[in-house]
């Protein structure tokens, strides 16, 4: 399915790039308001067609996907996506089984539309450095058979990246490790918050390497963790303590190009935080 002109100059990193030159009075730095829809799970698993219908009644712009695409085939769920005027500039596929399942995975991107992929590491990986440095040889070669297919490949931290093996960290070890033109990351601000880590300071450590990321607000009186915790410390988006201002003026230096709000556990309706999420950002100025 092929792209219009409009939509093209609408939604391309160069209409994102001419943000940068002035302040953006609504939609942070004029890039579509994005969601990723675990936000919504529970909604979800009962009516697909009606809850995307309402995120994009609220104003989202985009959706980050998930397969296995809430039972629907890619290319039915991007023309319903189209149906409501929607965007799918990503999506998580997870840590494919097989060269075949990896194929597989990027032909589903690209007929969705997706321009990056997000990928997984078995859990076992993620205990120790070494298992981390496989990880960053395997996004490597991940990466390198999407790029032949024009689709780029991230990983999406969350707060356990950030605890430390032999005097180093894990994510450090992930940036270092993987090759820039092939992996890539979407900096979940709240993961990295909540780990007692400063997103900006990663930005300015690794320029460019951030396309996408996730926002969630943090609630106040929560110590930083890379570990279990306990209750909900998640709140919708200026709710919370996160600077977003700050934030949001690390975004160049980041190579920002999409976010998404994704909100893991909620307080009240998760549609409601999805719209409370989304007026925030809708009136947000940069």
């Amino acid at each position: 399915m092929t792209q219009s002109r409009r939509e093209f100059l609408v939604f391309s990193g160069v209409a994102a790039q001419a943000a940068w030159s002035g302040g953006a009075a609504a939609r942070p730095l004029g890039i579509p308001i994005g969601i990723q829809p675990y936000t919504v799970r529970n909604e979800l698993a009962k009516d697909v067609e009606g809850t995307l219908r309402e995120l994009a009644g609220m104003g989202y712009q985009s959706i980050e996907v998930s397969a296995p695409f809430y039972g629907k085939q890619p290319a039915e769920l991007r023309a319903l996506l189209k149906s409501l005027r929607l965007i799918a500039p990503s999506g998580g596929f997870g840590d494919p089984k097989s060269d075949a399942d990896w194929a597989r995975s990027i032909e589903n991107a690209k007929t969705l539309g997706a321009k990056y992929m997000i990928v997984t590491a078995p859990s076992e990986w993620t205990r120790s450095l070494d298992g981390w440095k496989r990880a960053a040889e395997r996004f490597n070669k991940l990466g390198a058979e999407a790029r032949k297919a024009g689709v780029a490949v991230v990983y999406h931290n969350h707060h356990f990246e950030y605890k430390v093996f032999d005097g180093v960290k894990a994510y450090d070890q992930l940036l270092r490790s993987t090759d820039p033109a092939l992996v890539n990351m979407e900096m979940d601000i709240f993961w990295t918050t909540f780990a007692g880590e400063d997103p900006l300071a990663y930005f300015e450590k690794y320029p460019g390497r951030f396309p996408l990321w996730h926002l969630k607000d943090l609630k106040k009186g929560y110590p930083p963790s890379t570990d279990k915790f306990e209750g909900n410390p998640f709140a919708p988006i200026g709710a919370g303590i996160i600077d977003w201002k700050r934030i949001f003026s690390g975004a160049k230096q980041a190579g920002l190009k999409y976010y998404f709000v994704e909100q893991d556990r909620w307080d009240k309706p998760p549609l409601e935080c999805a719209r409370e999420s989304c007026e925030f950002l809708k009136k947000f100025t940069v």
